[in-house]
């Protein structure tokens, strides 16, 4: 749950167990960004134009042409030193759909990953919360510049945050998953079930760090609060909104919000695992020289974070999903097909710049993230982590490029979020002009 990279000061590893995901951007300037490859026919890899995303050019030369054998491989050495059981990528352009699996699913066994396999998506759920909420905006439920008092009680400053700054990340509410409370009762206790009321609590028990409005920070706070925004202007559950209106039109059968006490994986699934406890998914603390080492010469095994109960993560990351739905659902928002030519206008024109000193950098909007990356190529895109699993999903509107990677180790040895460390070996195979530092 957590947020790009580059946006951070040097050495720093925002917290994605719920946040959008390490930064495209890595030093300079450039994408930052990694198991096996076949090229496949894919009806739903057709590029598709609407009139609010920009249109796909066949004829870019911003693509390479993906050597399916080289993907493999590529993805292989860099999985391989990133030290990961599993990882998938599903990778699909104007050329066709490419996969590249590594590894297996479960430790000590030999079963390789597949883009149909469940995993736990942590904060890339909140592309899907920030859909809802633009839809009942679309639909006169709701507004954004609705202060969130009007839906949830007792939120510190809550007559002055819109729903649009809870959307943006710009609240100044302090982050629950910040609280070292929860790290601790997730480790002694992985089974514990917890309310959007319940972590709110924690955050709401320390002050605001800063004005409404006046900062960008990244805090899973702020789609806690949207999950019950959404609950109340939308009248029912969460859980059987994200369904009834975003799962079933775009055919998403293996993605689903579970229920308060599911700690369960629906088959297939991929075990999720991470060197030591809870804490260092949710904040940024690295590894001890001592962890790493053991890690990287077999003495110290990964835990099994597979069952852990998700319910903390609630809106802002709870949701479980497969590579193939993920794919779908980035595209479709992206492209319009989710939301009213006019609401979807207002959705890709969200995105601000993090940092004001850098407007061309990083920018992060109503639940989504953008970066733009030489001259023919940009990205819609979000990443999640939680104990267990790593994330990213994107699409890139000019050259009708999607991407989705998982693994299912949180953090490398050396304290890096697995799948957003793939990132640059991925884009040196996709885009032409790239020359990333890969791991």
């Amino acid at each position: 749950m957590k947020t790009p990279r580059a946006m951070h000061r040097p050495g720093s590893r925002p917290r994605a167990l719920l946040a959008p995901c390490a930064a495209l951007l890595i030093a300079g300037g450039a994408l930052a960004a990694g198991p096996s490859a076949l090229a496949l026919a894919d009806p739903s890899g057709t590029p598709s134009a609407t009139a609010s995303a920009p249109a796909a050019d066949p004829d870019s030369s911003a693509l390479k042409p993906i050597d399916p054998a080289a993907f493999q491989a590529s993805v292989e050495r860099a999985a391989k030193k990133l030290m990961v059981p599993g990882a998938v990528v599903l990778l699909r352009t104007p050329q066709g759909t490419y996969r590249a699996v590594v590894g297996t699913t479960e430790r000590g066994a030999a079963t390789p990953p597949d883009a149909q396999d469940h995993f736990r998506i942590a904060s890339n759920t909140k592309t899907m919360t920030s859909a809802l909420i633009m839809l009942l905006a679309q639909d006169g439920r709701l507004r954004l510049s609705d202060p969130v008092s009007r839906y949830v009680a007792g939120v510190p400053n809550g007559a002055n945050i819109t729903v649009a700054e809870l959307l943006r990340m710009r609240s100044g509410l302090y982050n629950y998953t910040n609280a070292p409370e929860l790290a601790a009762a997730l480790d002694a206790d992985p089974g514990r079930a917890y309310t959007p009321q319940d972590v709110l609590a924690m955050a709401f028990r320390r002050p605001p760090n800063f004005a409404p409005d006046s900062e960008y920070e990244y805090s899973n706070t702020n789609y806690a609060l949207l999950g019950l925004v959404a609950e109340k202007a939308g009248g029912r559950p969460l859980a059987q909104q994200f369904r009834d209106r975003l799962f079933t039109p775009l055919g998403l059968a293996g993605t689903s919000l579970p229920a308060l006490h599911d700690r369960s994986l629906a088959d297939p699934f991929s075990h999720g695992y991470m060197y030591g406890g809870t804490a260092y998914a949710l904040v940024d603390k690295p590894y001890p020289d001592a962890v790493r080492e053991a890690a990287e010469s077999g003495k110290l095994a990964p835990l099994d974070y597979t069952h852990q109960n998700p319910s903390y993560a609630t809106a802002a990351g709870g949701a479980v999903s497969t590579a193939q739905d993920l794919a779908t659902w980035i595209r479709a928002l992206v492209t319009g097909k989710v939301l009213d030519p006019t609401t979807h206008r207002q959705w890709l024109d969200s995105p601000q710049a993090e940092d004001p000193a850098a407007p061309d950098g990083q920018k992060y909007g109503y639940g989504i993230a953008y970066q733009k990356f030489g001259p023919k190529a940009s990205m819609y895109y979000h990443g999640g982590e939680l104990p267990g699993f790593n994330s990213f999903i994107g699409h890139d509107p000019v050259n009708d490029v999607t991407l989705v990677v998982w693994t299912n180790l949180t953090l490398s040895p050396d304290g890096r979020t697995t799948a957003q460390a793939l990132l640059p070996t991925l884009f040196n195979q996709i885009y032409t002009g790239l020359d990333l530092p890969t791991v």
